[in-house]
Order: structure tokens, then sequence, then C-alpha cells
């Protein structure tokens, strides 16, 4: 099972002439300070450094909530085998989730998702959001900086049925994984095959999404639209592309999972130990607030 080479900092300096030297051993530095935290790689490190801009200050904090997050929402870090966890497994059957084959014009990678199977009671968000981050995070791990994301969400195949499945909590505990804790720049959040019930889904996740996010927040309901921002030869056969069949590109995704259970279990361990916390330790209603604090969601 293999663990991830990640690209080295020789690499990424290529890659990216901001990358200093003089920030990593900063960063090397602060970390000796922070017991509470797991060891990190000079890669690892970039990561988080590229992903805010090489701005020290908001690097250091992207670190500490991802490796917080990561301890405190088990529902989305916890049993992240890709062989062994029947619920990923389960999951794998109702969704599929992938970088597509190509970038944009502008070099950003395209995460692919959607429903394969549009029954709504085989569906479970917090598993699809799970399988997400294994998807993301293993790209990231092993690719490296990349000069922004996209993620691209096919409505095909979602009913109204999905609504009842969202919760509002989860939906907070994604976003905010996605806009504090993900070292990755993310350039768009786009829906394709919008359904006539975009409204409600918009009504959903916009309370939890900052103002970048929103601002890059757009719907497709044609191709055309569509095209002007990902080019369409990219996505699989089904939507319209020539990257292949979805079938064919989910199964090789799997098989790419499957090669990394070794790392995803490593991955897993790498918690924030709180009793070595500096300061005051933290726990899931510091970053969420209170389970159940929400309204019951009305969309009867």
């Amino acid at each position: 099972m293999a663990l991830v080479k990640m690209v080295t900092v020789e690499e990424e300096m290529k890659r990216n002439p901001e990358l200093k030297e003089a920030d990593l051993a900063l960063l090397r530095e602060w970390l000796k300070k922070q017991p509470h935290l797991p060891p990190l790689s000079d890669s690892e490190l970039v990561l988080f450094l590229h992903s805010n801009y090489y701005r020290m200050e908001p690097t250091k904090t992207t670190i500490d909530t991802f490796f917080t997050v990561h301890t405190h929402v088990p529902e989305f870090f916890s049993n992240v085998d890709p062989l062994g966890s029947k619920d990923v497994r389960a999951i794998m059957k109702v969704v599929c989730q992938f970088p597509l084959p190509g970038k944009t014009p502008e070099g950003y990678t395209v995460i692919y998702a959607k429903v394969t199977d549009s029954e709504p009671s085989h569906y479970v968000f917090s598993e699809a959001v799970k399988l997400l981050g294994m998807i993301t995070e293993l790209l990231l791990w092993s690719e490296g900086t990349c000069p922004g994301q996209i993620i691209l969400v096919d409505m095909d195949g979602v009913v109204f049925g999905h609504m009842a499945r969202l919760s509002p909590m989860t939906i907070k505990k994604y976003f905010y994984y996605l806009q504090e804790a993900l070292p990755v720049r993310v350039k768009g959040l786009h829906f394709m095959n919008t359904v006539p019930f975009m409204d409600v889904i918009l009504n959903m996740i916009k309370p939890f999404m900052k103002k970048e996010l929103m601002d890059v927040l757009v719907l497709h309901s044609n191709k055309d639209s569509l095209n002007q921002k990902i080019p369409l030869e990219i996505l699989p056969n089904e939507a319209g592309g020539e990257a292949g069949t979805l079938k064919d590109l989910w199964a090789a995704q799997v098989k790419i999972l499957e090669n990394h259970r070794a790392w995803f279990q490593e991955q897993e361990s790498r918690k924030v130990n709180e009793a070595l916390r500096p300061g005051k330790a933290k726990n899931a209603a510091d970053l969420f607030g209170v389970e159940g604090s929400f309204k019951k969601l009305d969309i009867d």
C-alpha cells in the first residue's frame, strides 16, 4: 500500500518563485512551540504557505485549523479506510467524485462531483463529504501546489428528496473545512445541470459561505455558460465531454484511493493533542456552536 511521495521543496520552488526558504524556517521554529500539533514535513508546510499566498500568520492559522478540524469532526475524518470502511464503500456506490483529467485555461484543477444513485435514502451527506475530503487531500498531498481548484457539482440525478438528507450543521462544518482548513486556493464553486429547486439549496449553503466563495459561486443552466469557465472536453462523456465514461473515470479514482489505504490510515492518526495546546483547549462547540441550535429545516 502506497504512502504518498510528496513533491519536493526544490520542485515547488521552481513552480512558485514566491516560496522562500526563510519562510519555511520561520514555520519550523513556530511548530516547535506548538506541542499540540503533529509533525509536518517541509512539503506540507509549502502547501499551507501557498494556499495562503505566502502570508505567515494566516498560514499558521490554517495549519492549526486543519488539524483541529480533523480532530473534532470525526464524521468527516475518522474511518477513512477506502477498503475497510463499510460506510465509505457504500457511498462509493452512490456518488462519484474525482479530479477531471485536464485543467482550465488558468491551470485550475476541477473536482467533479455527481450523484450516480438517485435514491435519496441511499445518500448519506456526511459520508459524501468525507469521500470528497479524502479525494481532495490525497490529490493535494500527491500533486503539490496548484494555481487553484474549482468544485464542479453536476446536479443531474439530484431530486428534491435529497434536500431532506442535508443537515445545516454538516453543511456548516464542510464550508468551515473548505474555507478555513483545507490548504488549497478555491477558485470556484460551480453547479451544472441546475435543478428547479436550486434556490432551496442556495438558501441552505449561503449562510455558511464567506464573501470570497460567494463571489466565485456560479450556476450553469447550459453548456455554453459552462464552457466559458471549464473546457467541455475535460468533462466525462455523459456530461457532454470527451474525458471518458463516468464508470471508467470513477473506477480509476477508486483504485487510486484503495492503493493509498496506508496513507489514509496514517493521516487519520494525525490529530491535535488538546492537553498540550498552548492556552485553552478547543472542542467542536468552540468551532461550530452547539448541535441542535439550528431551526428545523422546513422544506415541505
